[in-house]
């Protein structure tokens, strides 16, 4: 993104209020800054209030420095509603954000993700069902999405960075500020092998009317949200309603009658969502729609599959015993795949040793890496790519 289209959108962002009129203005124009550039005017017919022309029209926001070092440094990202890798399926839930501030790979914003969510005060087969159910999933090439609070969104994290898989954290504070701060640890190792990401500039601290809005992102992102342990009353059963609104399925783990966190689960069983036992159940539910996302990333890398490559399971590998041998993760006629298939093992290689074979920016190998994971022709381990056959 230019420069002035970064500090555009970034007082777009500081300017605060309703999303909806912003990111219609942002449709209206070729970018954020002629978007800021068009006036009041243009401003008020895309129905921004008063106080958003106030702030668009008054000094830059002290936020606004600090977001330009933030965004200075390796591996910080800013995705605006006017970008095209703003994540396809978060585009299409209730109440978009303007943008998105992402600490680590925004690919993985394209990745099938499954939300994993719960009590902050889990019981302790609570906490085992989360670690085995995450730690499935992302063995199975799915990415595992959570909130990065205590309890069951914790457990999630760290058994999908066991797994050598990837996860993605959504926060209600800036994507520099740990919540709580004894996740520090586990913050900086997501940013690391996966992705933090908030609608909030860096610098924001936790506030209460943060939370529920993060709720909203977290289940916009991902195909389906699983429900492992929660009261009635709960952030959880939030997150599985707005997962619901966008039309994105739920599950639910059942627990004990006697147990006052399973109370939740049983509610949202009642209304609809899929009782589940195991992990191969949700990859099973999901395995369509996953396709479909593959799909949109394919027409956005404008790059789709030729024919002869190996049939795909709902777990993303080749199915065993397809004896069509694979050439290639792009068409046949595309020279950038054919290097950077060429470029790939079947060890494990970094994405810099891949940058220095193939001469590929790490942004145009991460697009065509995720693609060919989405096809089954390549997996990854601890942000290292290597080819499945």
């Amino acid at each position: 993104m230019h420069p002035d289209d970064t500090d555009a959108l970034l007082r777009l962002v500081a300017a605060g209020g309703p999303s909806a009129p912003r990111r219609q203005l942002l449709a209206a124009h070729a970018g954020p800054a002629t978007a800021l550039e068009a006036g009041p005017r243009a401003w008020r017919e895309a129905g921004l209030g008063d106080a958003q022309q106030a702030a668009l029209l008054g000094p830059p926001p002290r936020s606004l420095a600090r977001s330009r070092e933030w965004l200075q440094e390796r591996e910080h990202h800013l995705l605006g509603w006017h970008d095209p890798d703003y994540p396809a399926l978060l585009r299409r839930s209730p109440s978009p954000p303007l943008a998105l501030f992402v600490a680590g790979n925004p690919a993985l914003l394209w990745h099938p993700a499954v939300a994993v969510v719960g009590s902050r005060s889990p019981t302790p087969g609570g906490r085992d069902n989360a670690t085995d159910f995450a730690h499935a999933l992302a063995a199975s090439g799915w990415a595992v999405a959570s909130g990065l609070a205590a309890g069951i969104d914790a457990a999630a994290h760290e058994a999908a960075l066991a797994a050598g898989g990837l996860t993605l954290a959504v926060t209600g504070t800036g994507p520099d500020v740990p919540y709580p701060r004894s996740h520090a640890g586990l913050h900086a190792r997501i940013a690391a092998h996966g992705a933090v990401v908030s609608e909030h500039p860096p610098g924001t601290g936790p506030q209460r009317q943060h939370f529920p809005s993060r709720n909203r992102i977290l289940a916009g992102l991902s195909l389906g949200t699983l429900v492992v342990e929660a009261a009635e009353r709960s952030g959880a059963l939030i997150t599985a309603r707005q997962a619901s609104e966008a039309g994105r399925e739920v599950f639910a783990i059942p627990g004990s009658i006697h147990n006052p966190l399973a109370r939740g689960c049983h509610r949202l069983i009642r209304e609809g969502a899929g009782l589940v036992e195991n992990a191969d159940e949700v990859v099973a539910a999901l395995a369509p729609v996953a396709t479909e996302l593959a799909d949109e990333l394919r027409a956005r890398l404008a790059a789709p599959i030729s024919a002869g490559h190996p049939a795909v399971t709902s777990g993303g590998q080749a199915r065993a015993g397809d004896s069509t041998p694979v050439q290639h993760g792009g068409p046949a006629d595309d020279p950038d795949y054919q290097n950077l298939w060429q470029a790939l093992g079947h060890d494990p290689t970094g994405m810099d040793q891949l940058v220095e074979r193939t001469g590929l920016t790490a942004a145009q190998l991460s697009s065509m890496l995720l693609l060919m994971e989405l096809e089954g022709r390549v997996s990854s381990k601890h942000g290292r790519y290597y080819r499945n056959r």
